[in-house]
């Protein structure tokens, strides 16, 4: 793969970048999946546009706030630094954890399952997800360990894991399994659960070839909390499979 520009374009002078302009793509396709998936949950399709309108800008705001957390003595006392997201540092998980987090909220003040929500969110991240990835190879970021297999690509002269493609591809498969499943939902929360437990798999094994990873200590924080996610995700579901079965035995 060749080494990309990461400008698009410029506009009287100011450049746009292709980071921006994948994110931005990701996002409009998520929405356009969502507002057509609606009624399969019996939520009104204009009424996910104003979720979008909350939970997305909540989204932003929070992978960057969880980026600059893990970051803090490079961007401790300039606050341009922290607001500029055109170079790059959005962190999934705080993304995920103040969207959800504005999501059910939400839902408790529009008299909504937040579990109904979040099944109908789940494929829609994981599509924005494998594009948004994109944005990382423009950057030339969020790359892994050297190696020599045939698909590396060169980051500073050197030939590295493509990580950002290894989720990519995961999350699009995943996107297509989601659906599936939101399709033939056996209960509310299943499609949901299903995107931690299955993300948190994928992430934790693709973190240990990142080089460039956030630290808990002398952990690295994506594999920590992909681990907790993925453990409390079992459990959860493994609770709600069998309170669905006991209550369809009981109806039948």
């Amino acid at each position: 793969m060749p080494t990309p520009n990461p400008v698009a374009f410029s506009v009287f002078g100011i450049d746009i970048m292709w980071y921006g302009i994948i994110i931005a793509a990701a996002m409009v396709l998520a929405v356009i999946v969502i507002y057509r998936r609606a009624p399969i949950h019996r939520i009104s399709s204009e009424k996910t546009l104003d979720f979008v309108l909350v939970c997305v800008p909540a989204g932003i705001i929070g992978s960057r706030l969880y980026y600059v957390a893990f970051n803090w003595e490079y961007y401790s006392g300039d606050l341009y630094k922290i607001i500029n997201i055109r170079s790059g540092g959005l962190a999934i998980h705080g993304g995920l954890i103040f969207g959800f987090l504005a999501a059910v909220l939400l839902c408790i003040l529009w008299h909504i399952k937040p579990l109904n929500l979040l099944d109908l969110a789940a494929p829609s991240i994981a599509i924005a997800q494998s594009i948004g990835r994109w944005g990382n190879y423009f950057n030339q970021e969020a790359h892994g360990s050297p190696t020599d297999l045939p698909w590396a690509i060169a980051v500073d002269g050197q030939m590295v894991h493509p990580t950002f493609l290894y989720e990519s591809i995961w999350c699009f498969l995943l996107f297509i399994v989601l659906i599936f499943v939101d399709s033939n939902r056996k209960f509310e929360g299943q499609v949901f659960l299903l995107y931690g437990i299955l993300y948190s798999l994928e992430r934790f094994f693709v973190e240990a070839l990142r080089t460039d990873s956030l630290m808990m200590g002398s952990f690295k924080q994506a594999q920590v909390i992909s681990a907790a996610i993925f453990l409390i995700f079992i459990i959860v579901y493994i609770i709600l499979r069998r309170k669905n079965k006991y209550r369809n035995r009981i109806f039948y």
